[in-house]
């Protein structure tokens, strides 16, 4: 089934659900923004083009989760969202995600498994498709430490670019520090993945580190602004050799994001973001740094 009969799909199978249980709540919203990208790429073909733009970005949301039971339930999401540049016409990127998830509580911990299809276009053709399945365990530990470790699958597809099709299969943790419930708190996670593409100079191995620093501030009206702060590093070695350089590709990834969320109303927030990247790489066309500035409105319902 193509994907856009899905998406709408799910989107009448949310708003039909919502009226029949009474445990079930629906959550949505819409969004609208610009930003500045210092150097417009697309990363899925390592391709940059180390010039400027400016983009409107837009996007919208749908949620409905339902509680089964006191210790079961499940939710289902659907996701779009879109940039416009004013001179790369030709990258502007359409994204939609319809997903699924199921958790129970055991007692001290809980188990979930979730799975998420995203399909991306640019300039209205279609670009990447993607399958993400994910079974978890989690729980506190403590008061203050929450802990958890997932598997991680993916399959991915890309339009013309038979050689880059791959499956991945990967492991992931997370750690949470609560120093003050949700006000403050700190995640320090890593996932490594093993990724086998069709083109075996595509495939690879990677190790991903992150850490995150969450801190809300009560303003003088009683609403809380955030302030969101991370950090990715991000190690691929690939196997096969890049016959553009002779050898084995290998990439350092660095990303440092900084997020700032000011309420409004109790429906309209506003958010601005810096996010930088530093890819290094002996693949020269893999090898670029690009800040993106921006800022958006956000109405939820």
């Amino acid at each position: 089934m193509p994907f856009n009969h899905i998406h709408l799909l799910t989107f009448s199978l949310l708003l039909m659900s919502a009226p029949s249980f009474a445990d079930s709540q629906l959550h949505g919203g819409l969004s609208l923004g610009l930003e500045y990208d210092t150097n417009v790429a697309v990363d899925e073909l390592d391709r940059s083009s180390n010039l400027s733009d400016t983009g409107r970005i837009y996007g919208a949301e749908l949620e409905l989760e339902h509680d089964f039971n006191d210790t079961t339930s499940g939710k289902l999401s659907y996701n779009f969202d879109a940039v416009n540049y004013a001179e790369f016409s030709g990258l502007n990127r359409r994204t939609h995600t319809a997903g699924a998830r199921l958790s129970a509580d055991l007692q001290k911990l809980n188990v979930g498994a979730s799975y998420f299809f995203t399909s991306t276009q640019l300039n209205g053709s279609k670009f990447l498709t993607y399958h993400r399945a994910s079974p978890s365990i989690s729980g506190f530990t403590s008061k203050r430490w929450f802990f958890r470790a997932a598997y991680v699958y993916g399959d991915k597809t890309l339009e013309r670019r038979p050689g880059r099709d791959a499956t991945s299969h990967g492991v992931e943790s997370d750690a949470y520090y609560f120093w003050r419930g949700l006000r403050r708190y700190f995640n320090i996670g890593y996932l490594y993945r093993n990724e086998t593409s069709r083109a075996d100079r595509f495939s690879y191995r990677g190790h991903l580190l992150k850490l995150r620093a969450v801190q809300r501030f009560t303003l003088k009206n009683g609403t809380r602004s955030t302030l969101d702060f991370s950090v990715r590093y991000e190690q691929r070695d690939y196997r096969g050799v890049s016959p553009t350089i002779g050898e084995p590709r290998y990439d350092d990834r660095i990303r440092t994001i900084l997020k700032h969320e000011y309420p409004m109303t109790n429906q309209i927030t506003w958010r601005i973001y810096g996010d930088y990247s530093d890819y290094r790489s002996n693949l020269p066309s893999a090898d670029y740094s690009q800040f993106i500035l921006g800022t958006e409105f956000e109405w939820r319902f």
